[in-house]
C-alpha cells in the first residue's frame, strides 16, 4: 500500500480518478471496458475493487505497461476489440488515440472501395440498419402548411 493517495492517476497517457475503484476506472480509457478491465486486473493479480489511488508507482507502472501490450497476457482472441486486422491479419488490442485512428482508417477505407456502409457513411446517413423514416433527419426544420379551407375558417373563428 502506498503510504500517500493520488487522487489523479496517469495510466496510458489518461488522468484517472484515484477515487475510483480500479475496474472503472481503468475502463475510462478509451478502448478498455468494465469486463476487459476486470479480466486484465485478475489476470495481473489485483484486487478489481481497490481503489486506483492506493496504487503504488510500481503497480501503476506494471498497469500501464500491461495494457500497452494486453496480447502479451495470454488473453483468448475474443476479448481483444481488433481481430483479424485486415492490414496484418493478426488480433490486437487498440486503446486511445491508436483505436481512434484505425476505426477512422477503416470508414475511409469503406468510402474508398465504396461499399454500402462507406456509402452510408458519406452521405450521412444510418449505417447499422436503423429506420430512416422518422428518424435521424438533420438540416432545416420546416412546419406544415396549412390548407387554404383551414386558413379562411382560422380567420373567421378568430
Amino acid at each position: 500500500m502506498s503510504s500517500e493517495f493520488q487522487y489523479i492517476v496517469r495510466i496510458a497517457g489518461v488522468d484517472l480518478p484515484g477515487d475510483k475503484a480500479l475496474a472503472y476506472a481503468l475502463a475510462e480509457i478509451k478502448g478498455i471496458g468494465v469486463n476487459t478491465a476486470y479480466v486484465i486486473l485478475r489476470k495481473l493479480g489485483y484486487d478489481p475493487h481497490r481503489l486506483l489511488g492506493t496504487l503504488t508507482e510500481e503497480d501503476v507502472e506494471k498497469i500501464s505497461t500491461a495494457l500497452r501490450n494486453i496480447e502479451s497476457l495470454g488473453l483468448p482472441s475474443w476479448i481483444l476489440n481488433r481481430r483479424k486486422e485486415p492490414a496484418t491479419g493478426a488480433d490486437k488490442h487498440l486503446i486511445t488515440s491508436d483505436l481512434l485512428l484505425a476505426v477512422r482508417g477503416d470508414i475511409e477505407n469503406e468510402k474508398k472501395i465504396k461499399s454500402y456502409r462507406g456509402v452510408r457513411h458519406m452521405y450521412g446517413l444510418k449505417v447499422r440498419g436503423q429506420r430512416t423514416r422518422t428518424t435521424g433527419r438533420t438540416g432545416l426544420t420546416l412546419g406544415v402548411k396549412r390548407g387554404a379551407a383551414k386558413q379562411q375558417e382560422a380567420k373567421k373563428g378568430g
